[in-house]
């Protein structure tokens, strides 16, 4: 009896399994500047299920943190979002990641300047439109033109494990960091009020 109780169980589970592990989810990438940063920003964001620090835009295949910070490799730091549809839409992602960066420094983000530094929106075709549309709304905002470039999703790497979840792993000194590159101040000096609704 126990064995045929067992063997239900085990058919149970096949035919009906746990909807929750199998809900479809979705994938963004952007880049503003220290991944540390952009990490922490989307780590508390409903929906959103994981973050993974990392690298993209570049031409050079698995590039080291090294090699990226060196500027050498075309590639930005950005962060891989994966997400739940059903609890956050991209649209509402792309607006947070602009409120939580100087959208308006071509240079560099904050207190780290360079080409590797600069904010970038990494687009499949079926998100172009809507990031290009965020765009448009954050310059009207603003007044002044936007310089987080759209660019098409090439091949992501993941960056090396200390580099992940950084901000929980070496707490105070993330948040030395963050302080001392004025982040958040500039922020609010861009975005005011606005960006405090957010």
């Amino acid at each position: 009896m126990k064995r045929l109780l067992v063997l239900g169980l085990l058919i149970a589970s096949f035919w009906f399994p746990n909807t929750a592990a199998w809900a479809a989810t979705a994938e963004a990438i952007f880049a503003g500047g220290c991944f540390w940063c952009v990490e922490a920003d989307f780590d508390k964001v409903t929906g959103v299920t994981e973050t993974i620090s990392g690298y993209s835009g570049g031409t050079v295949k698995k590039p080291t943190y090294k090699q990226v910070s060196a500027g050498k490799t075309g590639h930005y730091e950005s962060v891989k979002i994966i997400y739940d549809p059903d609890q956050v839409s991209y649209d509402q992602l792309v607006s947070y990641f602009l409120q939580h960066i100087d959208p308006l420094d071509g240079g560099g983000q904050f207190c780290d300047r360079g080409d590797q530094y600069r904010s970038a929106i990494f687009v499949t075709p079926e998100q172009q439109p809507i990031a290009e549309a965020a765009i448009a709304a954050a310059a009207q905002e603003l007044g002044q033109p936007i310089q987080t470039k759209i660019q098409p999703a090439k091949e992501f790497w993941e960056a090396e494990n200390y580099h992940q979840n950084y901000y929980q792993k070496q707490a105070l000194l993330y948040k030395y960091y963050r302080a001392r590159c004025g982040r958040d101040a500039q922020i609010a000096k861009v975005w005011g009020e606005y960006e405090q609704q957010s």
